[in-house]
C-alpha cells in the first residue's frame, strides 16, 4: 500500500486548459467537522474548476439564510446538508489539474452514514482522509484509516486539517505525524509524505504556505498528482471468464467478456482451474466480415480453439505466463447486507466472475460494525451492515485473483437463498490440500511431449473420446460391480475401455508404500491419478472406483480430477441411502440398484457429454456438450 498523510488565502491558480489525459477516482473520508467539504471547495476554487456562476449562487444562498460564506458550501450542494452542517451522502464531482481529471467521491464521516462511506470507498483508486489538527488523532480517524485498507484502497492520503487553529506549530504537526505513522504501521502501511495544511485559508493546498516555512514538502495538489493511475485494463494480463459454450455445426464457440488484457488469433490459452490448454483458432463475431483477429478488455467475444477441449462456464482463460490463483479457499473482506446474519459453517453460493460454486465461511477473523466501527473477535455470525475479515472455503477449486491486482476476478458476491446478501474482495490465497497436485499437473502438462497422433486422430479412429468414469461412495455399495458392468458394456459396443482397479496398483506400483502411514494416502492418489492420466492420453475410456481410499473417497476423487484434468470426468456416486454427493457428481444412485438400468443411464451421460460419438454416415460425429 502507498499511504500519504496530509495535515490541514485564496489565490486563484492558472489551471492548464489542456484536455485531461487520464482520470483518477479519489474518495474523501474523515470524522464529521474535520473539514472535508472545505478542502474540496478550496480545491475547486484554487484550480479554477468552478462552473460559471457557482460561487455567486452559493454566496446568495448564504446571504438569504443569514450565514457567513464558507468554501464547504461550494461542494455541499444539497440544501438539507447545508442546514444540518454535515455531508450525508456520497457525491461525485470533478476538477482538472495539470492534464488529469479528478473524480472526487466525497464520503460521509458521521457514524450514521458510514454505510455510504463504504460504498464510496469501494469505487476509489486513492483516498484522502482528514484529521483535525486541533483535536488530534481521534479513534474515529484510526478506524477510518483501517476501514479504507480493509476495502482495498492502496493509495491512501490522510488530511488533518486546521493547522491555523494550532498556530502552525511544527511540534503539533510532528506529534500527529508520529502517532499516525505508528498506527498505519500496524497493518504495514508506510506513508510517503506528511503535509500540513489549512483548508480554510488555503495554506499548502495549491501554493506553499508562508506560515509554515519549516515545511518543505509538496502541496495537496502536488500530492494528488503523485497518485499513480492504475494501468489500463487492456495493458493488464489476460483474463477472460467463460460465460457460456455454444455449438454451431462442428464448432464450439467459447463466449465471454474480456475483463483484462488482450486476446488475438494464435494465442495459447490456459483455462483455470481445469488447466486445459488450446490455441485460439478464430475470434467470432455476428454478421462481421472479415472476422476480427484480436479482442481487448471490455469487449465480449466468442473464440474457437484448435482442439476440442471440454471447457465449462466459470473457468478463466489466461496466458500461460500470468495465470490466476487457484484454490478451494481464500481470505477476504466482506460487507454483509443479508436479511439473515452471515453464519460460520452455513452453506452459501459463491460467485466470482462467472463461476458459481457452493461454499461456507470457515473462519470469521474480525468484525467491524459500520455504525460505530467497533471491532469484535471470536464471533460466529456477521450481522447486517457489518464488515468482516473471513476465510471462505469452496466445494470445488475456483480461479481468482487478489483484488489489488484485478477487479473482476478479485471481487465476489455471496448468495443466500437466491438473494445476493454480501460482497467482498479477495485479499489472500489460502493454501489447500490440492495445491501441490495442481502445481505438479500444471507443470507436467506444460512440458508434456506429444506424439504425431493427436487427440482428434484417436477420437476418429476409436469412435469416442477419452474420459474417466469414476464411481465413488462408501463401502459395500456395489461400486466394483457397477464398474465392471460399465467396462463390459462399453467393450461389447466396440469401445476401447479399461478397468483401472486400485488393488492392482496397490500390489505393484504402490508396493513400497506402508499402509496407514501418514501422507501415504495422498501419495497413492497422486500415483493413481498419474496412471489414469497416461491411460486417457492413449484415448481410452478408463473406468475406475475410489475403493482403495476407503472413506477418504471425496479427497481422492478431487485429487484424481486434478491430475487427469485434460479429459472429462463423469462421476457416479453410490450410497445405500440418500446422502449428500461429493462436488461435481453427475449421477447419484442410492438404495437398491438396477445395475443394467444404471449402466444405460451412464452411457447416455457419456453421449450427452460428447464422449461417445453419434454414428452419421461412415464417419463418427461428436455432439459436444459440457
Amino acid at each position: 500500500m502507498v499511504f500519504l498523510i496530509i495535515l490541514n488565502k485564496v489565490r486563484t491558480m492558472d489551471n492548464s486548459t489542456q484536455k485531461p489525459s487520464d482520470n483518477l477516482n479519489i474518495v474523501i473520508v474523515g470524522h464529521v467537522d474535520h473539514g472535508k467539504s472545505t478542502l474540496l471547495g478550496r480545491l475547486y476554487a484554487d484550480t479554477g474548476s468552478l462552473p460559471d456562476g457557482k460561487l455567486e449562487k452559493v454566496q446568495a444562498i448564504c446571504q438569504q439564510q443569514g450565514k457567513e460564506f464558507e468554501y464547504a458550501f461550494l461542494f455541499d450542494a444539497f440544501l438539507e446538508e447545508q442546514e444540518q452542517g454535515i455531508t450525508i451522502d456520497t457525491a461525485r464531482t470533478f476538477f482538472g489539474w495539470k492534464g488529469r481529471q479528478y473524480i472526487i467521491i466525497d464520503a460521509p464521516g458521521h457514524k450514521e452514514f458510514l454505510k455510504n462511506m463504504i460504498s464510496g470507498a469501494a469505487r476509489a483508486e486513492g483516498a484522502l482522509l482528514l484529521i483535525d489538527a486541533l483535536e488530534g488523532v481521534k479513534e474515529q480517524s484510526k478506524k477510518h484509516g483501517y476501514l479504507l485498507s480493509l476495502l482495498g484502497v492502496r493509495q491512501f492520503a490522510v488530511v488533518v486539517n486546521k493547522m491555523d487553529l494550532v498556530g502552525y506549530r511544527q511540534d503539533v504537526f510532528d506529534g500527529i505525524e508520529k502517532e499516525y505513522r505508528e498506527f498505519l504501521g500496524q497493518f504495514k502501511a508506510v506513508p510517503q509524505q506528511v503535509i500540513p495544511v489549512s483548508a480554510k485559508l488555503g495554506d499548502n493546498i495549491a501554493n506553499r504556505s508562508e506560515q509554515m516555512p519549516w515545511y518543505t514538502g509538496p502541496t495537496v495538489l502536488d500530492a494528488l498528482s503523485a497518485f499513480r493511475k492504475e494501468p489500463g485494463r487492456s495493458e493488464q494480463p489476460l483474463r477472460l471468464p467463460v460465460q457460456d459454450v455454444y455449438k454451431f455445426d462442428a464448432r464450439r464457440i467459447i463466449a465471454g467478456r474480456i475483463t483484462a488484457g488482450q486476446l488475438k488469433v494464435g494465442d495459447s490459452l490456459v483455462f483455470s482451474p481445469s488447466n486445459k490448454r488450446a490455441t485460439v483458432k478464430s475470434i467470432e463475431a455476428f454478421n462481421v466480415d472479415p472476422l476480427p483477429v484480436e479482442g481487448h478488455a471490455g469487449q465480449s467475444v466468442g473464440v474457437t480453439l484448435d482442439e476440442q477441449i471440454f471447457v465449462e462456464r466459470g473457468e478463466v482463460a489466461s496466458h500461460q505466463e500470468q495465470l490466476p490463483l487457484v484454490s478451494t479457499a481464500f481470505r477476504a473482506n466482506v460487507f454483509w447486507l443479508g436479511r439473515k446474519p452471515l453464519e460460520r459453517g452455513r452453506r452459501y453460493q459463491l460467485r466470482v466472475a462467472t463461476k458459481e460454486v457452493d461454499c461456507e465461511v470457515a473462519t470469521i477473523h474480525r468484525i467491524i460494525d459500520t455504525m460505530d466501527l467497533a471491532q469484535q473477535q471470536g464471533s460466529s455470525v456477521v450481522n447486517k451492515n457489518q464488515v468482516a475479515e473471513i476465510t471462505i472455503r469452496a466445494k470445488a477449486p475456483v480461479a481468482f485473483d487478489l483484488s489489488a491486482s484485478f477487479e473482476a476476478t478479485g471481487r465476489f458476491v455471496l448468495v443466500d437463498e437466491y438473494d445476493i446478501a454480501g460482497g467482498g474482495i479477495v485479499t489472500e490465497l489460502v493454501h489447500d490440500d490440492q495445491e501441490f497436485l495442481r502445481e505438479e499437473a500444471r507443470q507436467r502438462d506444460f512440458a508434456w511431449v506429444k506424439g504425431e497422433v493427436g487427440v482428434e486422430d484417436r477420437a476418429q479412429q476409436y469412435g469416442h473420446r477419452a474420459a474417466i468414469v469414476l464411481v465413488t461412495g462408501g463401502r459395500h455399495t456395489g461400486k466394483s460391480f457397477l464398474a465392471r458392468t460399465i467396462e463390459a458394456r462399453l467393450v461389447a459396443d466396440g469401445r476401447h475401455a479399461y478397468l483401472l482397479d486400485g488393488g492392482n496398483l496397490r500390489r505393484g506400483l504402490d508396493a513400497d508404500l506402508s499402509e496407514g502411514e501418514r501422507g501415504q494416502a495422498a501419495e497413492m492418489a497422486r500415483r493413481y491419478g498419474e496412471v489414469a492420466r497416461l491411460l486417457v492420453d492413449t484415448g481410452l475410456i478408463v473406468v475406475s472406483t475410489t475403493n482403495p481410499f476407503g472413506m477418504a473417497y471425496v479427497e481422492a476423487a478431487q485429487a484424481i480430477r486434478t491430475l487427469v484434468h485434460p479429459v472429462p470426468v463423469i462421476a457416479i456416486h453410490m450410497s445405500k441411502a440418500p446422502e449428500e454427493a461429493p462436488p461435481n457428481t453427475d449421477i447419484v444412485l442410492s438404495g437398491p440398484i438396477d445395475f443394467d438400468a444404471a449402466t444405460r443411464r451412464i452411457l447416455e451421460e457419456l453421449k450427452r457429454r460428447g464422449v461417445l460419438a453419434q454414428a452419421i454416415g461412415a464417419k463418427p460425429t461428436f455432439q459436444y456438450s459440457i
